[in-house]
């Protein structure tokens, strides 16, 4: 059962702060439900948005080509799919970032026989729907 406890969050916290300041970012970390460790990305250095939506646009199937639309101002990141979605110092960034808020989990799911077993949920999001990411040079 997925379990995320405010002490494990202090502790994976240090690491989590040191790959942000190692990138100049701003963010913070909370909780969510006692299962889901929430990063979230408020501003930095890094066109998060921009690189996401260049390599976005290069893809016929993505939905931001098929549908024609313009960048979000903020967004969940698919945790699965980084290497396909950013590139060059934004991926760097983003599988450091993935690491650091993994370390000690545990994904022992069988979805054959609809057994689901992780030690906590991420979700890393990259602004807020009432606050989007600033992108500061």
């Amino acid at each position: 059962m997925a379990y995320m406890s405010q002490e494990k969050k202090a502790q994976l916290a240090v690491g989590i702060k040191a790959v942000l300041k190692k990138y100049g970012m701003k963010g913070t970390i909370g909780v969510n439900n006692h299962s889901t460790l929430v990063v979230n990305i408020s501003q930095g250095p890094l066109d998060i948005i921009g690189n996401m939506y260049e390599i976005a646009m290069t893809k016929p199937d993505s939905y931001y080509a098929r549908e024609k639309l313009m960048p979000p101002t903020h967004f969940r990141v698919n945790e699965c799919w980084i290497e396909r979605h950013y590139s060059g110092k934004v991926l760097e960034f983003m599988t450091e970032l993935e690491v650091a808020v993994n370390i000690g989990n545990h994904d022992r799911s069988d979805i054959q026989i609809d057994y689901f077993d992780v030690g906590w949920f991420v979700n890393i999001n990259i602004g807020k729907w009432d606050k989007p990411y600033r992108f500061v040079k």
